[in-house]
């Protein structure tokens, strides 16, 4: 079911903090994998896990953990416990324990996502791709989760390869700007990106675009530097 009010993007900082995941099936796992890989502090309750786990092996996310991040609860939900997290994520399929779930952490004030039940959700989960410090996330608000991944995957296909690296040499670009003390809001970055910069660094050009860069920065410097005389 879809979430029936328009709902509010954003990109959570859940790294280091303690997230709840409710049960142990391939639908867990997928939530489980995503909050790892943002570095999130997981705590997997369930009767039952090996399917979840089998499906973390194969996708290699506990292979990549470096800390221990991943605690595993083979056990029941109990009652209230989701009041002790940041994030909580009910996925059991079951209606009842789902249920529970949601009206706990809703009681305590915390953002529940229910598989598949956007009626119950205070927060929804986004088709997502990253490249470096680029995601992009497609949301139809639970009406279609295949819709949305077969948007993300449109937008992923029409940016192609080196976004992450496009957003890096930018960074660059800002930083230094940032630090002659002018501000990075008055700078034309528009104008930057309509330029030849993105398909420099898509095609590996990585020499000749950061030469653009270079250009572009110093002309705003000097345009800043003319406008205060």
């Amino acid at each position: 079911m879809a979430v029936d009010a328009p709902i509010y993007p954003v990109g959570l900082v859940v790294k280091d903090r303690r997230c709840l995941v409710v049960g142990g099936g391939r639908v867990a796992a997928r939530k489980i994998d995503a909050l790892l890989a943002c570095g999130a502090a997981v705590t997997v309750v369930a009767p039952e896990v090996h399917e979840a786990l089998e499906s973390l092996g194969r996708s290699g996310a506990i292979a990549a953990i470096d800390d221990a991040p991943l605690r595993v609860e083979v056990r029941p939900y109990r009652s209230g416990e989701a009041a002790g997290y940041s994030l909580v994520v009910a996925a059991t399929g079951d209606g009842d324990v789902d249920g529970a779930v949601q009206r706990d952490a809703t009681d305590a004030g915390v953002w529940v996502n229910v598989a598949d039940d956007g009626e119950r959700c205070s927060f929804v989960l986004p088709a997502v791709a990253r490249d470096g410090s680029v995601t992009v996330a497609v949301s139809t608000a639970g009406a279609s989760p295949a819709l949305a991944g077969w948007l993300r995957d449109r937008v992923v296909d029409a940016l192609g390869p080196g976004v992450g690296d496009l957003a890096a040499l930018v960074a660059e670009g800002r930083r230094r700007v940032q630090a002659r003390g002018v501000s990075t809001e008055s700078v034309p970055w528009t104008a930057l990106l309509d330029g030849p910069l993105p398909e420099l660094v898509r095609h590996g050009r990585i020499d000749e675009a950061r030469a653009t860069l270079d250009a572009f920065v110093a002309a705003a410097l000097d345009h800043d530097r003319a406008a205060e005389t």
